[in-house]
């Protein structure tokens, strides 16, 4: 029996060993926080979204550049597979209108707990609160912990180590420098899935902030002049912009801003009526009625739309017809700046696909595999986060485990090392 050594409980790194134990072969997983999963728990305070129903053509479009790297590991674990797996452990999925699949109870704590047990049962020991720190002389694995430094000896390796956002829960891309150190190129860490700043006056950031945004559509042109079109909702937020539609639109957005130090999107704050029929609405008479009456009346525009309004447009132009539903068919809203890495859902950038063979083993260091958002690749919230972490993770498990069985020299039975925690806690 072969040794596999899995750096990182998170999604990724739980399916590299859950793949890897299911072969027979030793699985040790090692994390630097005190509990494993601990983002996955975040991800489902609000309903854990586990992966989307769309067809798989539009699902695979999601990974946009990254698609061809990111698809041979999807199609091996598709989101069907994964409601099945999910229903392994006892937890029943539905399709939401959105399309999005959840958990009927939409937590994550009880997939969690199921996960782990299934784990130990299968003989995956973990090892919390040991921080790797790279490689010895000896090729062996360095681990700080609170004890001391200790080194591991591994037959293959799967590195799950997350990419840098929510560092207070254990992604902090502190890897970056191990593996820089190592000659493996790595694409600078970019926020993704974040909010965007907006320069709001006081008065609407004091009137608004936390107000969402629901039933519009977002306009974005892309690096490449592609106009993209996203339905949706978002928030207001003290600083400018964040949720639904903002999320789709980062990558492109963060691009532009890079180039040209902000970017304008164009908001259709009511998508459900044509120019001309608001045109017309708006041109019956007035009468004694205010300005806000008459737009609550007749396009149904009132408070924080409203407020996006004259936010943007003159006091005159929303009294003129034809510029008032111009406004609110195409509201151009300047974004200046995304927010920071530590505060973005999701990271783009990352250790470069090109570094790694088609079994996601990095070229330049047999036997070391890597999986999930530590690899330079970015999707929209909406399921494909989680669904290329599992399923990357599931592919260089079982690619670990298959090295160990045809290339790593066999260990004769020995005392199994003294387990440092099981992860229990999902706290």
């Amino acid at each position: 029996m072969g040794v596999v050594v899995i750096i990182g409980g998170g999604p990724a790194g739980l399916m590299a060993a859950e793949r890897a134990a299911s072969t027979g072969e030793q699985v040790e997983l090692y994390d630097a926080m005190p509990s494993v999963g601990r983002k996955f728990l975040l991800a489902g305070r609000g309903g854990l979204n586990l992966t989307h129903s769309e067809p798989m053509d539009s699902f695979y479009s999601r990974y946009g550049t990254r698609r061809a790297f990111i698809e041979p590991a999807i199609q091996s674990f598709p989101p069907m597979a994964l409601r099945a797996w999910a229903h392994e452990l006892g937890v029943e999925t539905f399709i939401g209108t959105s399309g999005r699949i959840f958990p009927v109870d939409m937590k994550a704590a009880p997939l969690l707990r199921a996960w782990l047990r299934r784990l130990r049962q299968a003989g995956v020991r973990f090892h919390i609160r040991h921080r790797w720190c790279g490689w010895d002389e000896q090729r062996r694995l360095r681990f700080m912990t609170a004890a001391g430094e200790s080194q591991v000896k591994a037959d293959a390796v799967v590195l799950a180590l997350g990419g840098g956002s929510w560092p207070q829960l254990g992604s902090d891309g502190a890897w970056v420098n191990i593996l820089s150190e190592q000659h493996v190129p790595i694409a600078p860490m970019k926020p993704a899935n974040c909010g965007i700043d907006v320069r709001w006056s006081e008065h609407f950031r004091t009137r608004f902030a936390g107000h969402p945004v629901k039933t519009v559509a977002m306009v974005v042109k892309g690096t490449d002049g592609v106009m993209m079109r996203h339905m949706g909702e978002f928030v207001i937020t003290t600083t400018g912009v964040e949720g639904g539609i903002v999320y789709m639109a980062s990558a492109s957005v963060r691009e532009v801003i890079a180039k040209e130090g902000s970017v304008t999107v164009w908001l259709d704050l009511v998508p459900d009526r044509t120019l001309t029929q608001l045109e017309r609405a708006l041109a019956r008479p007035r009468g004694k009625r205010t300005i806000a009456t008459h737009l609550k009346r007749c396009a149904g525009i009132a408070g924080v739309k409203a407020g996006l309004l004259r936010e943007i447009v003159p006091h005159d132009g929303l009294a003129d017809p034809v510029r008032s539903a111009t406004a609110m068919k195409s509201l151009p809203l300047t974004l200046v700046a995304l927010r920071p890495l530590e505060e973005a859902i999701s990271t783009a950038g990352g250790l470069s696909f090109e570094a790694l063979d088609d079994n996601l083993m990095l070229r330049s260091l047999p036997g070391v595999f890597c999986a999930g958002e530590m690899l330079d690749w970015e999707a929209p919230t909406g399921g494909y986060l989680l669904t290329a972490c599992l399923a990357t993770g599931r592919r260089a498990g079982m690619k670990a485990a298959q090295w160990v069985q045809t290339h790593a020299t066999k260990h004769a039975p020995r005392e199994r090392l003294k387990c440092e925690g099981q992860g229990d806690s999902l706290s």
